[in-house]
């Protein structure tokens, strides 16, 4: 504007600024009024550059402000991301813990029913019922026995007696006699027979009570092994499901990174887009500006240069015709004084050289307000030339500003965009190593899992085989043999 206002001034000088230069008081007068216009210009445009310099200030503060608005509301967004971020891991360590409890509470309670399952008064109880079974069976034996014993004497008994009835030689004497021996050979034989058999229940009632104690210790290895087996099983479910919760909540955990990113880029986006769309409408109200008040400055120029220049040229014309008097009383007072004192004889040369001294300056005079008539209307066509030129640099500075906003947005454009999809790919691989990172420990996790699962099956077997390596070397001590292919009663379900 300052430039403008500068060039304006020129323009108006040159212009106004005639080649005739009289030294008369009216000349000096003209001069005046004319810088009193150009001041009068000056301060006109002072007070438009004034007046621009304070819009230009107001839009600048309104673009500030829109910029400190819009840095407000990108901090006010990723505050609320984080808490809800914040929140979010919250949960999900609560869920952990949550399962966690879960997990000690079941296997809490499984330990509680195994320790009810192992009972050993029911073992106790299993044997003792058993036992009761073998001597019930023995004695159900011994009583068989003894009648078939109590039959067979009573068979013995009458065939002897028919024996000796068939014969008459035998007396009454030997037959009781004979009778009385049979009868202690007889109860001799039974009891033989009863003590043999009596010696073979108490070691079938042995070897059934070391085999009942070695099944119950298989029976119990059995138990312990299926115990332990769903010990492991029911951690490693635990330990499955709090995994599958870790990679549930780490899907979770990317969705809302993946979407709070997403939230965050999208308001930058969109403060960008008003923040370019602003730049432009500044940018073409400064141009509808710039472009007015380039063509006020230019009206008003083409309306007040007619005016200058008729009166200029009255000024001019009038200026000559003083000049001439002027010229004329000079002429008429120097003619008489030289007649005066000039011989009489030399008043015609004198008068000849002074109307020919005058008719050249005249013709000077005449030539330099041609001159300057000339020049003064070569003025409005220089003034057209000039506000073409005018409007022609102004178009090309407004283009330049223009090409120069478009670039200046387009490299932020692209500034942001190359920074979003840094954030992109940062997040992309804060993820991947985060997963990578959970997939390594819950192989670490279930690798601990499967040793301490190996470790506890090998110290049970281990234990077992030790236990049941203890008894076989006490039944043989005992002089127990195999024991492993009796056969118990059953319990009766009647």
């Amino acid at each position: 504007m300052q430039d403008h206002a500068c060039v304006r001034d020129e323009v108006v000088h040159r212009d106004t600024r005639p080649e005739l230069r009289p030294t008369s008081h009216k000349s000096r007068s003209l001069d005046c009024k004319i810088c009193e216009h150009i001041d009068t210009i000056k301060s006109a445009s002072l007070i438009q550059e004034h007046e621009q310099d304070f819009e230009l200030r107001e839009q600048m503060s309104g673009y500030k402000r829109m910029r400190r608005q819009h840095q407000k509301q990108l901090i006010a967004l990723e505050n609320r991301l984080k808490a809800e971020m914040d929140e979010h891991r919250l949960r999900l360590q609560k869920e952990l813990e949550t399962q966690a409890n879960n997990t000690y509470i079941e296997l809490e309670r499984l330990a509680k029913r195994q320790a009810a399952q192992t009972d050993k008064e029911s073992a106790a109880a299993e044997e003792r019922r058993i036992q009761q079974q073998i001597v019930a069976r023995q004695k159900k034996e011994l009583t068989s026995f003894l009648e078939d014993q109590k039959k067979e004497y009573r068979l013995c008994k009458e065939k002897i007696k028919e024996e000796m009835n068939e014969d008459p030689c035998i007396s009454k004497e030997e037959k009781q006699e004979r009778l009385s021996r049979h009868k202690e050979t007889m109860q001799r034989s039974q009891a033989e027979e009863e003590a043999h058999l009596l010696a073979q229940q108490r070691v079938v009632y042995d070897r059934s009570c070391r085999a009942l104690k070695r099944r119950s210790l298989l029976r119990r290895h059995e138990f312990e092994q299926e115990q332990l087996r769903e010990e492991l099983n029911k951690k490693r479910i635990q330990k499955e499901m709090e995994h599958a919760l870790m990679i549930r909540q780490d899907e979770a955990t990317q969705d809302l990174e993946r979407r709070h990113l997403q939230m965050l880029q999208k308001l930058r986006v969109e403060l960008m887009r008003l923040q370019h769309q602003t730049e432009l409408e500044n940018q073409d109200e400064y141009n509808g500006r710039r472009q007015r008040e380039l063509h006020r400055k230019h009206s008003l120029e083409q309306r007040q240069q007619p005016r200058n220049l008729k009166m200029l040229e009255m000024q001019i014309k009038k200026q000559f015709q003083d000049t001439c008097k002027v010229q004329n009383k000079q002429y008429k007072a120097l003619r008489n004084h030289q007649l005066e004192v000039s011989p009489k004889g030399d008043h015609k040369s004198i008068l000849k050289n002074l109307k020919e001294e005058q008719t050249r300056k005249l013709a000077v005079l005449a030539e330099q307000y041609e001159r300057s008539i000339n020049e003064m209307m070569a003025s409005q066509m220089r003034l057209e030339a000039e506000q073409e030129t005018e409007c022609q640099a102004l178009k090309q500075q407004l283009k330049q500003e223009m090409e120069l906003l478009d670039a200046y947005q387009r490299k932020a454009t692209s500034q942001m965009e190359t920074q979003h999809e840094r954030e992109q790919q940062k997040l992309e691989q804060k993820v991947s190593i985060r997963r990578a990172h959970l997939e390594q420990k819950i192989e670490e996790e279930l690798a601990a899992l499967q040793k301490e699962r190996t470790e506890k099956i090998k110290h049970l077997l281990e234990r077992q085989d030790r236990e049941i390596a203890a008894f076989e070397v006490e039944s043989r001590s005992l002089g127990f043999g195999s024991l492993g292919s009796l056969d118990f009663p059953k319990e009766d379900n009647r």
